[in-house]
């Protein structure tokens, strides 16, 4: 489990596909603290590390991840936001995150607020948003607003800005969505 609070960048140094998988070599400053076969989110997608050398890490997207996310998008020299899983005994700063991305979003505008940024997204499927209510965008755990069947709004502080890829995303590009899990059950339950 995560929670959207992205520990650090990082930068695609290799892409290798074999077969139906896509395997991603990243530099970060966290890799050297990694171990294999533990789950890290990369934009937002659970992906367990499989190699380790030289300050870098490994890991796969099989094909259902590749059809559901961004991730089969990304290029050499990209960079992606990382997170280590949650420690038990830590602190729960965002939202509940489980690195399952249900869908893609369209960068349909970004607004510079002259301090902050209004990013508008335009959803691939309808989803299960409320105003005021958490969304995580490539990772990232958010308040979204603005909403309507197939758009919403996130606002996002100088901070996030500056330590996410959020300063790299432009108008057309395609972000990870993962819908607040406690709104998933619920759904459930009434339908």
């Amino acid at each position: 489990m995560f929670t959207g609070i992205i520990e650090s960048l990082g930068k695609v140094e290799t892409i290798e596909k074999k077969g139906s998988n896509v395997h991603f070599q990243v530099s970060s400053p966290i890799s050297e603290e990694l171990k294999i076969d533990q789950s890290v989110s990369h934009n937002g997608v659970c992906l367990t590390v499989t190699g380790l050398e030289n300050g870098t890490h490994w890991v796969t997207a099989i094909d259902e991840t590749l059809k559901k996310s961004n991730i089969g998008k990304l290029v050499q020299g990209e960079a992606v936001n990382l997170e280590r899983c949650m420690k038990a005994d830590g602190r729960f700063d965002g939202h509940i995150v489980q690195g399952h991305v249900d869908t893609t979003a369209t960068v349909a505008s970004v607004k510079d607020e002259n301090g902050s940024w209004i990013f508008r997204f335009h959803l691939r499927k309808k989803g299960l948003l409320v105003e005021k209510g958490s969304i995580c965008i490539n990772g990232t755990s958010l308040t979204c607003f603005e909403v309507d069947e197939a758009h919403f709004s996130v606002a996002i502080i100088p901070y996030t800005f500056k330590h996410t890829n959020f300063n790299r995303l432009r108008t057309g590009d395609i972000v990870n969505i993962e819908f607040d899990i406690i709104g998933k059950y619920i759904r459930l339950i009434l339908t």
